[in-house]
């Protein structure tokens, strides 16, 4: 049988699905040599545009010590970005981006995975040829979902076009983890005889409670990369166990081309710190048919239902999920990824919460039926929905909206002439408070598996040149720390 290679999602993906990105780079540090040296075909290592405003406005804390101490750390497995130097939640200028881009493979971040929200591979051939000019390689994703108009032929046809683009490899990606193992028997032998020789990479989220499964049955139709992460960042909405899915593809004859074994310790940085943080820790799930009504990522759900509880309507938290899929539905059947799902579940609870629907939309569901955010969007939606969207003052202003096209030197002028291009990109993609924030904290301090919380709080304390006197008290316990004045 072929070996199966596989890809760490732990500190990216892993972390992504189950902590939203609250990973600090103190906790990712201490285990990068491991990871490193476990015998990884890649590691995914940052989503950069979302990672950079997650670390400076919530953990407030910067975001190229992540990238520059992680590099040093893992220097023999090659690393990945996730994401391009196009879309996301907001639009960015192409000038950004690509200075974002260009800025990690100096770093020796040199693989991206790259996506187009509806799988349009023409539109994305364009950005996947700019990844290479700027030192990156892509692997170009296939998003898989579940909708009346998503055929075998439909799927024949995008795998045709995403390797028409010849890309180095491609991933089929289930980032809703909606795939059954009889679906995978059906649908990918087609999918790889359409891509021919380029490798195919799977990337399965386990919402249903079927990833684990799903990865076996793709080792055997004859996918040899596999996306894994560590407990207990895996499972869940996350992907499925590095440790458990060596265990049953060896059982079944495989050979696994990674020391499982040496990354147990991973497996105890990260659960420790888990249970000291309050961070979640993925466990297997019960399959959920009603997953493929709505479609809306775990992620998401709790977004929902934070929204909803706010103005006391917590309660109907069913009602929203089965609006999400009246509006997927209406809007020609999306595939529930970044930022396509966001429209969706935004604009269903807003359905829900004002008991009138559509009588309120966001700009970015007008963006969408414009077709702004995927020009497939215009042809499939619902007609009378579209007009009904369109049909407001709004709109017309945003007609006259064209994409930000500023050059690097526009954005040298707006945040900063005299700006490191780190800094600058700081800014962009962190807010013009971000170098502030950054440099108001101290460098990471590594997070031991062992240490215990008031340690880390000292150490992360006492490296600050800014502070002259640290006390801290309790009604049992008084410490204070002065600096000598002459050091």
């Amino acid at each position: 049988m072929t070996a199966i290679r596989f890809i760490d999602t732990t500190i990216r993906d892993g972390q992504q699905s189950l902590w939203a990105l609250g990973m600090r780079t103190g906790m990712m540090v201490p285990v990068a040599q491991r990871l490193d040296a476990a015998g990884f075909d890649a590691i995914e290592f940052t989503v950069p545009a979302v990672q950079i405003k997650k670390m400076v406005r919530d953990l407030r804390e910067d975001f190229w010590p992540w990238i520059r101490m992680g590099t040093e750390q893992m220097g023999r497995t090659p690393l990945r970005m996730t994401g391009g130097y196009l879309g996301g939640l907001a639009k960015f200028s192409g000038a950004a981006g690509k200075l974002l881009v260009q800025t990690l493979a100096n770093y020796g971040v040199r693989y991206a995975r790259i996506s187009e929200p509806w799988n349009d591979f023409e539109f994305l051939a364009a950005e996947h040829a700019g990844m290479g000019e700027l030192g990156m390689t892509s692997i170009v994703n296939i998003i898989y979902t579940v909708s009346p108009r998503h055929t075998d032929e439909y799927w024949v046809n995008r795998a045709k076009a995403a390797a028409a683009l010849k890309p180095w490899r491609i991933c089929f990606k289930d980032v809703g983890g909606l795939l059954t193992p009889e679906r995978v028997r059906e649908l990918l032998p087609k999918v790889l005889r359409a891509v021919g020789k380029i490798p195919v990479e799977f990337h399965g989220h386990c919402n249903n409670g079927l990833g684990p499964v799903n990865l076996l049955e793709m080792a055997k139709v004859g996918v040899s990369i596999m996306h894994c992460a560590i407990p207990p960042l895996a499972n869940a909405s996350s992907q499925p166990s590095l440790f458990t899915s060596v265990r049953n593809l060896r059982a079944l004859g495989f050979e696994c081309q990674i020391d499982d074994e040496s990354l147990r310790p991973v497996e105890h940085h990260f659960t420790a710190i888990a249970k000291r943080e309050n961070l979640a820790i993925g466990m297997p799930t019960e399959f959920d048919q009603s997953v493929y009504q709505h479609q809306v990522p775990g992620g998401m759900i709790s977004n929902m239902r934070h929204q909803l509880k706010i103005i006391g309507m917590e309660h109907r938290m069913p009602e929203a999920l089965e609006e999400s899929a009246r509006v997927r539905a209406e809007f020609g059947y999306p595939v529930m990824v970044t930022p396509l799902s966001q429209f969706v579940g935004s604009q269903a609870a807003i359905n829900v919460m004002t008991g009138a629907r559509y009588r309120q939309v966001t700009d970015e569901v007008i963006h969408y039926a414009l077709g702004n955010w995927g020009r497939e969007a215009v042809n499939v939606m619902d007609k009378d929905v579209r007009a009904l969207i369109l049909n407001r003052p709004r709109a017309e202003e945003l007609r006259k909206w064209t994409p930000p096209d500023d050059s690097l030197a526009d954005l040298r002028r707006k945040y900063g002439a005299n700006l490191s291009d780190e800094q600058l990109l700081l800014k962009i993609y962190g807010g013009d408070d971000a170098l502030d924030i950054a440099a108001a904290q101290p460098s990471p301090v590594n997070y031991a598996a062992d240490s215990k919380p008031l340690i880390d709080l000292i150490r992360q304390l006492t490296l600050s040149d800014k502070r002259g006197t640290i006390s801290l008290s309790n009604a049992d316990f008084s410490l204070t720390l002065k600096r000598n004045a002459e050091h």
